[in-house]
Order: C-alpha cells, then sequence, then structure tokens
C-alpha cells in the first residue's frame, strides 16, 4: 500500500476512534480519555496495536458531540458549573485557586468534575479551612507525584475536585497526561468568561 494511502487509512481510524470516544465520555461519563480510547478501539474491532488520536482530538469531537445532541442542557449545565467554581475561587481566594479542566474547556457534562488547582503550604491547612466551613470532602489519590493532595467536595451542581499544589508550583505550566499546557484561569478570568 502506497505510504500516501496507508496516512490516510491511520488518519481515518483515529478520527473514528476520536469519535467513538468522544460519545464514549458524553453518554458513559468515561473521564479517562485513554480508557475512553482503548474501548472505541475494542468496539470499533481494531487491534490492540493501533495508534489512536491524542486528547486533543478527542476534546474536538467531544465538542461536536456535546453541540450536537445536548446544545441547549449542555450550555445551561456548563453555565452553572462555571458559576459553581466561580464561588469556590472566591471561597479559596487565599490559595491562589485556578479553574482547570473540561469546566474551562467547554467539554464538561453531566459526569465531569470541576478542577480547582489549589495552591497551599499543606494540605492539612486547606482541609482546617474546610471543617471551619462545616465542609466535607474526601480524599482521592493523586494521579500526578506533583500533587501533595485531591480533595472531592459535593456541591449542588457537580464534584469538585480541589488539586493541591505546593506554592513554588503555581508559576510553572502544568501539563496534561497527553503533554499539552493545562490551561487556567484565575476568578477574575471566569467573570470575563461568564459575562461573554
Amino acid at each position: 500500500m502506497p505510504f500516501h494511502e496507508k496516512a490516510r487509512q491511520t488518519s481515518g481510524i483515529r478520527a473514528s476512534i476520536a469519535s467513538v470516544a468522544a460519545r464514549l465520555m458524553a453518554e458513559d461519563g468515561i473521564t479517562d480519555y485513554h480508557q475512553a480510547k482503548r474501548k472505541a478501539a475494542r468496539q470499533l474491532g481494531l487491534p490492540e496495536h493501533t495508534t489512536y488520536p491524542d486528547n486533543a482530538e478527542v476534546e474536538a469531537e467531544l465538542r461536536v458531540y456535546r453541540s450536537l445532541y445536548h446544545d441547549e442542557e449542555q450550555l445551561q449545565r456548563l453555565r452553572a458549573m462555571r458559576q459553581t467554581a466561580l464561588g469556590l475561587l472566591d471561597m479559596l481566594a487565599e490559595f491562589h485557586p485556578y479553574l482547570a479542566g473540561s469546566v474551562l474547556d467547554g467539554t464538561a457534562g453531566e459526569h465531569s468534575k470541576i478542577d480547582i488547582q489549589i495552591f497551599a503550604d499543606s494540605a492539612k491547612e486547606v482541609e482546617i479551612f474546610l471543617l471551619n466551613r462545616g465542609m466535607t470532602y474526601e480524599h482521592i489519590a493523586p494521579r500526578n507525584e506533583k500533587v501533595e493532595a485531591v480533595l472531592l467536595l459535593e456541591t449542588e451542581t457537580a464534584d469538585a475536585n480541589l488539586v493541591i499544589y505546593p506554592p513554588r508550583l503555581e508559576r510553572v505550566s502544568l501539563k496534561s497526561r497527553d503533554g499539552r499546557p493545562r490551561e487556567r484561569i484565575k476568578a477574575d478570568g471566569l467573570r470575563k468568561l461568564l459575562a461573554d
């Protein structure tokens, strides 16, 4: 098979995996990109060694899927999650919080969590802060060695992951698991986003 035909076939397979993975994330609540891509490849009957699309390709398909199938409902949910996130950013201001993840990039759905990055001297001080406000939380295992702790906080809109980093990492560009820089914004940026 000529190289250009093989490249076109590979591109088509990647697009198919991205599309099915996006549907699985939207409908089944899968939040792990790699798991969604693996499951999509299995559903498509592809071999184990298939080249997967990157997370950005799946994210683009997820946006398309949500705009086609959940348009008004999705926009209302996303707005409510962003307003909840703003409340959390304001409440946690002393810990230099940022909104990141699917609520920021617009791909959040009914199974998504609000991801808040905070920078504190210790996880204990954040826990004490929450306990003093009568807020309950649970510990979640961090998926990154730079993270000191992850606290899962229930809100009326969606659960929120408070991802606690040491203060020295606030000025560092944190990366997603696929190596892309993780976008994040402070409360003022989120206010502007909500005003648009």
